[in-house]
């Protein structure tokens, strides 16, 4: 046990470590908002896009990635703990989680059309050799295309600014969003619905704008130069009584009239606003069930299978590709992500489901009190094994009498 002095030699304080003192040109540039946050496109940030971009990424994200090895035929056999797996599972950089980092991926991607996963720090320059552990990463737009290489907007964490940088394509992970037809085209349903949106925005403005849209009818025709000059005086007049007033009231001639245009005019911009959104939902897999959550089992196995599967394979498949080396892909390797299946179930469909998985054998007791009820284990070496309480009893445990204690009764 180290002495009370190295204690104190070694002893730290948040509040008072000198390097608080130090000023903001000895830690990078500071701001008032996450400078790596991606940041929606315009259109979609104050809109249901935005509703429904953030439902997706939160959705792929809830699945747990994994550097595994795997058999021949794609099984699962471990979990590989290395570096590229701490960045799936626990930390991918300094600012983000590894769920944060899948979460702002996915975001970017389905709102840009594509999103490129950059290792910002390896053991050894990827430029060099292709066998390296990958220790951060970040998630970025590419802003230019090359035949070989693209350029990449990333945050420098270093710093705290974003950067533009050229890295050869067999670095840069780059995921397309498989939706991109449906969301990301010039001319696509989701694009149509954005330029709905802003129009319906822009009219909601314009009606409390504040203004009144008036035409007052004078009692004599407006031909000649002096009467016009005489109805623009009288306009002016209403404004200032208008102003002017405390209540905003006006007085005018009996023989004047006055006519409201700021009432709401009749258009189908609200019906071609409802028809894109549910054309939206069905092209994407949603439903509104989803979006508020309260679908059913069946609904969000759809769901899971046409929506989220698709965009997760996306990425992972690009990850595997490009962090993954083929010798390590022959070797078994890969970046592998399991659903959970009994997310969904109830109470009582766990019950069932657990006398089915441990009476077939599929599961033992302790795997599926850890797996499906987050349980801890039980500390008993029968709860490892995968047998048929019902019908597979121990000899120290079965109760029926044996042949030879039958005998020994009758003899007695």
């Amino acid at each position: 046990m180290p002495s009370l002095g190295e204690r104190l030699k070694h002893a730290w304080n948040a509040f008072s470590n000198r390097d608080n003192y130090y000023g903001w040109q000895h830690i990078g540039a500071g701001s008032f908002s996450r400078p790596d946050r991606p940041r929606m496109t315009r259109g979609s940030e104050q809109s249901i896009l935005n509703g429904i971009i953030t439902r997706l990424s939160i959705d792929v994200s809830s699945i747990p990635l994994q550097h595994a090895r795997v058999d021949q035929n794609g099984g699962f056999v471990e979990t590989i703990n290395d570096d590229l797996n701490y960045c799936l599972t626990t930390e991918a950089n300094i600012d983000q989680t590894s769920r944060e980092f899948i979460r702002s991926a996915t975001a970017m991607m389905l709102d840009r059309g594509h999103v490129a996963l950059v290792p910002t720090e390896t053991d050894i320059n990827p430029n060099l050799s292709s066998s390296y552990n990958i220790k951060k990463m970040r998630a970025g737009e590419v802003v230019t295309w090359y035949p070989q290489h693209v350029k990449v907007d990333l945050y420098d964490d270093r710093d705290g600014t974003h950067k533009e940088i050229t890295l050869p394509k067999q670095v840069v992970s780059i995921a397309y969003n498989p939706f991109y037809s449906v969301m990301n085209e010039p001319n696509s349903t989701l694009q149509r619905l954005k330029r709905k949106l802003v129009i319906l925005d822009a009219i909601d403005e314009q009606s409390g704008s504040g203004k009144l849209d008036l035409i007052i009818q004078l009692p004599y025709t407006i031909k000649t130069e002096g009467r016009r000059q005489q109805a623009e005086m009288r306009r002016k007049d209403i404004e200032n009584q208008l102003a002017g007033s405390k209540f905003g009231i006006a007085y005018i001639d009996s023989t004047e009239h006055v006519t409201q245009l700021n009432r709401a005019v009749e258009n189908n911009l609200m019906k071609q606003i409802e028809y894109l959104t549910t054309v939206l939902y069905g092209q994407l897999g949603l439903t509104q069930e989803i979006i508020d959550g309260t679908a059913n089992e069946q609904t969000m196995l759809n769901y899971n299978n046409r929506t989220v599967e698709p965009i997760l394979s996306a990425l992972v498949d690009e990850m595997k590709r490009k962090f993954l080396t083929k010798t390590a892909r022959t070797q078994g390797q890969s970046i592998v992500f399991f659903r959970d299946p009994f997310r969904l179930a109830t109470t009582a469909q766990l019950a069932e489901m657990s006398d089915k998985f441990i009476r077939s054998e599929v599961s033992s007791p302790n795997e599926f009190r850890v797996r499906a009820l987050g349980w801890k284990a039980v500390d008993d070496e029968r709860a490892n094994e995968l047998r048929n309480r019902n019908l597979n009893q121990d000899k120290d445990t079965d109760p029926s009498p044996t042949a030879d204690d039958v005998g020994e009764v009758t003899s007695d």
